[in-house]
């Protein structure tokens, strides 16, 4: 029986992947270090700012210290909130879903992004308070692929529901990238894939792949569970 739904944020929620493009290149192309959309695509989604950033200073060939890494990291956020805030749009039927499950499941968000890359989009968005608890990039040491952020999301959804027995085996997982199937997974997580930035034969590892959220809520989850 499904006891606890933990959505992605980029690229299920909204589409900020391009947003978060743009905001790395106003960072990297003055230093030299720019690429293409389409290697954004097949190399960068799915990390958090610190191992994006650390990929493509190995890619050009260069070192980065830590110091310098959080700099970058706060020049790339400025820039993001730049970008977003002439405002954002849901993917289709993802905002429905949520509001069905919230107060019939415990409902978490698990993603790579930043607290402040996210909270401002939920603010837009009116859904601020519909998740029981949101692990971000700022609190794990290890972005996906690593398990470690749904493994927190599943540990602090169990505390705060003790009555209801979560486990990793009992939540599931929204997610649209190969990395974060192999976070989810990697915890002990199903996952419902939404190919929405790779197609489906990219999304291998989850138990289900659907085109859309359209049309599904929080009963339409529990019987694909």
């Amino acid at each position: 029986m499904l006891a606890a739904v933990i959505f992605d944020f980029d690229g299920i929620i909204v589409d900020t992947e391009p947003l978060h493009y743009k905001s790395f290149q106003e960072v990297l192309v003055p230093l030299g270090l720019g690429y293409a959309w389409d290697e954004y695509l097949r190399h960068y989604i799915g990390f958090d700012d610190r191992d994006a950033f650390r990929e493509a200073f190995l890619a050009g060939g260069k070192t980065i210290d830590a110091e310098e890494l959080k700099g970058l990291i706060a020049k790339k956020a400025a820039a993001f909130n730049r970008v977003i805030a002439s405002g954002v749009k849901p993917y289709p039927g993802v905002v429905e879903l949520i509001r069905s499950i919230q107060g019939n499941l415990p409902l978490g968000l698990c993603s790579g992004a930043l607290s402040c890359d996210i909270s401002p989009i939920l603010k837009q968005l009116g859904i601020t308070d519909a998740f029981d608890t949101m692990v971000t990039a700022d609190e794990v040491a290890a972005s996906k692929p690593h398990p470690e952020s749904y493994l927190l999301a599943v540990d602090r959804l169990a505390a705060l529901f003790p009555g209801r027995g979560i486990t990793a085996g009992k939540c599931l997982a929204i997610e649209d990238t190969p990395a974060g199937i192999a976070s989810a997974t990697g915890a002990g997580v199903k996952v419902l894939a939404v190919a929405n930035s790779y197609p489906e034969e990219r999304l291998a590892g989850a138990f289900r792949v659907v085109d859309s959220l359209v049309g599904i809520d929080c009963q339409g989850l529990s019987s694909l569970f």
